[in-house]
């Protein structure tokens, strides 16, 4: 009996952890959206806008997260799929930005791409941080890691676009950056759908 109770305690302490770090990231992806989604409207860039879209999709990822962490496997299993959802919703997004941009071209302000993607770099990485020990947990908390790590890939993505639309003075760089983001975002749609699925079909055995 008292392995049993031990179990249930353990169980319970690492819901609490999870619940603990994910309310941390939900707050500083919430923030991080509306202060980069201002600076990608202001700064005319399809790449930081991209990158914005990806701290949206993650805030609603974690909070969906928070409400699996004490749900079975299988509840846990349809939030993840709905999160590749949401990933793919963000890439489909970016995707009709990038065809408005190739239609009206704009330069945007490299000044503030380099200075937003580094800011969202560090509040990023940050995250990335608290969810490490969390990665393997259970596949709702591995499918928030894989929206994080790709966090990092977009925000030193959105950075080097500002170095080179400065150095060709043309605005290019950032769509073509922007188009690696959509591939990146499809990407991570399909592995957490795909991990999700799997989760399912074993919970139903």
């Amino acid at each position: 009996m008292t392995g049993c109770c031990d179990n249930n305690c353990s169980l319970e302490r690492m819901r609490e952890r999870q619940r603990g770090t994910l309310q941390i990231v939900l707050a500083i992806n919430a923030v991080m959206f509306f202060v980069i989604a201002g600076a990608a409207l202001y700064g005319k860039s399809t790449s930081l806008l991209a990158d914005s879209l990806d701290n949206l999709g993650d805030a609603l990822t974690y909070g969906l997260s928070l409400y699996a962490v004490s749900k079975d496997v299988s509840v846990k299993a349809r939030v993840a799929l709905f999160k590749g959802g949401l990933i793919g919703l963000a890439s489909v997004t970016v995707i009709g930005q990038i065809i408005y941009k190739t239609f009206v071209p704009a330069l945007p302000l490299f000044d503030v791409m380099g200075a937003f993607s580094l800011l969202g770099l560090v509040a990023n990485g940050l995250c990335l941080f608290l969810l490490w020990r969390h990665r393997q947990e259970d596949v709702n908390m591995s499918s928030v890691w894989e929206c994080s790590r790709n966090d990092i890939a977009s925000n030193l993505s959105v950075f080097i676009a500002a170095g080179a639309v400065w150095l060709t003075d043309s605005g290019w760089p950032d769509v073509v950056v922007a188009i690696g983001l959509v591939l990146l975002l499809i990407r991570s749609a399909v592995r957490v759908i795909s991990a999700a699925r799997n989760e399912l079909r074993h919970a139903a055995r």
